[in-house]
């Protein structure tokens, strides 16, 4: 007999918890399966960014998560004698996503509360101490057979199996599903622990690129602190992580007496793809479906990214409104991406694991000497070298994104939106109150006009409230707040649509522009949203 669910989740963590999040929030019967009985009290992940935050909101605990995390003002890379050659400012940056570009957080506060939000939904089981034995399928079902902590075998169903559960994948391989890339063979120690009080030498956030000692280390929320060294060929994880080791490390950054150790562990890292992320009803995310090295900051950000863009998707077709094709996209929208964020996170690792002492010295003249340059210091200090979040091919109008340009000029931005991220201003709603775009448009899809009525591209409601659409008229900033619009506080959402010379846009649930349509186009909007989803 088996028990019959919507999705089932193997993994709880960041990545696993935050999906179940995600569909408990659309309402579909889910059962996370964690191998472990007891939550993991460990601190690993430490930092993410604007739009992990953007992702959070959209499971409606951003708020929460915001009051737990500390927003890094700027990070410094710093030569063998602590000066800064080079500096990320994340103060006042700004990607339109509505966050702060930088946050550090405590893994086991984060996910305590992904855990918590759990609970808001009647359909959503967390099941701790259950292991995945075998998996199989046929054409209607996913089927599972469990390990419960009692040493009993259940059986259980389910339209599709999400594996979440890290780099070490038990789904993933009993999928038989190839993990491909390198694996680098330095060590590394990361410290997590916590102070009564942070003191003022902490840097805020700093790469040590000492050819003798490369490191990183970080002040956090909670006064936590975080610190990773690399070991010396004669250094091993039993003489590294001995307390006066460990002191001996931390010393020129904190008191080691007043450091009280929460985590020591050797670890290293790898740049590791799965060879495909889906297989008929069984899907890879996370850890599970890549891993990168740390140095931008984005392994698990790019867990949350793949839920985000997941999620919908399955909603859609368990629920009968869009073809099963539409989650071929999924791999086909995050890949690209995802390499290209795991390329440059090789690249900057280039710059900060120099270890021949003259040829760090030669890099750290070569930034001095950039930063004096405006527009390339411009482009390191806000991160313009960090891979956009765009989609090539995928769920848009037109299956990809038109190449066009204004007036062929070179240098300018593309002229047609769709595959981007569509920004999140303050805007004001219908009551007048102060609001973040994604809270005003909802969980389904969003079409907004600006000088038109969007209306205008709404002919089929039960089309379009089959997939929670909500419409809004933009206004400009000053404009008296009606039912139906937004006002436009900051000029933001004017500017996007006169840059890309749209009267109407339809933006998909995870944010992502489906496509804009010129005021001659919009009654083509429905028709190809249609199409798209089959």
């Amino acid at each position: 007999m088996f028990e019959d669910v919507d999705v089932a989740i193997v993994g709880a963590g960041p990545v696993g918890t935050l999906m179940a999040n995600l569909l408990g929030g659309r309402g579909l019967r889910v059962v996370v399966l964690e191998r472990e009985s007891t939550p993991h009290g460990t601190p690993r992940a430490f930092s993410c960014d604007d739009e992990a935050m953007r992702v959070y909101q959209q499971a409606g605990l951003d708020h929460e998560l915001a009051a737990n995390t500390y927003a890094c003002p700027e990070a410094a890379f710093t030569d063998a004698n602590g000066r800064a050659f080079a500096t990320l400012v994340f103060r006042g940056l700004d990607f339109g996503n509505g966050f702060p570009a930088l946050n550090f957080f405590h893994q086991p506060t984060l996910e305590a509360i992904l855990r918590r939000g759990l609970e808001r939904f009647e359909g959503v089981s967390l099941r701790l101490g259950h292991e995945v034995l075998a998996m199989d399928e046929d054409a209607a079902w996913a089927r599972l057979t469990v390990r419960d902590p009692h040493g009993e075998t259940r059986d259980l169903r389910a339209r599709y199996v999400l594996g979440c559960d890290g780099r070490k994948s038990t789904l993933r391989k009993l999928a038989g599903i190839a993990y491909e890339g390198r694996r680098y063979e330095e060590p590394w120690i990361a410290i997590s622990g916590v102070m009564d009080e942070i003191p003022e030498t902490m840097p805020l956030a700093r790469f040590v690129c000492d050819p003798a000692r490369p490191g990183f280390v970080a002040r956090g929320t909670e006064n936590q602190c975080r610190m990773e060294f690399m070991l010396q060929p004669d250094e091993t994880r039993e003489s590294i992580e001995r307390p006066e080791s460990i002191a001996r490390l931390i010393a020129p950054y904190v008191d080691p007496d007043k450091f009280r150790i929460q985590r020591a562990s050797v670890y290293t890292f790898e740049a590791k793809t799965a060879a495909q992320w889906r297989k008929g009803r069984f899907f890879l995310l996370g850890d599970a479906a890549h891993t990168m090295p740390p140095f931008m900051g984005q392994g698990l950000v790019s867990g949350l990214r793949d839920a985000a863009n997941l999620a919908w998707k399955l909603a859609l077709c368990i629920t009968g409104r869009a073809s099963e094709r539409l989650l071929d996209t999924y791999e086909q929208e995050r890949r690209p991406h995802l390499l290209a964020m795991t390329e440059i996170s090789i690249r900057l690792g280039y710059v900060f694991l120099v270890r021949d002492a003259r040829a760090a010295a030669v890099r750290d003249v070569v930034f001095r000497g950039l930063d004096r340059v405006g527009r390339i210091r411009k482009f390191i200090r806000n991160m313009e070298f960090k891979p956009k979040p765009t989609c090539d091919k995928g769920m848009m109008r037109g299956g990809r994104r038109r190449r066009g340009r204004f007036d062929g000029a070179p240098g300018v931005a593309p002229r047609y939106p769709e595959g981007t991220y569509f920004p999140q201003p303050f805007v004001r709603d219908a009551w007048g109150a102060r609001v973040r775009l994604d809270d005003a448009l909802g969980t389904g899809f969003a079409v907004l006009g600006f000088g038109i009525d969007p209306r205008e591209g709404v002919r089929d409601e039960p089309f379009w409230n089959g997939l929670d659409t909500r419409c809004f008229q933009v206004l400009p900033a000053g404009s008296e707040p009606r039912e139906g619009a937004l006002v436009d506080e900051d000029g933001a959402l004017e500017r996007w649509f006169v840059q890309y010379g749209a009267a109407l846009v339809i933006v998909r649930p995870d944010r992502y522009v489906f496509g804009g349509y010129s005021r001659a186009e919009t009654t083509l909007a429905e028709g190809a949203l249609r199409r798209a989803l089959g």
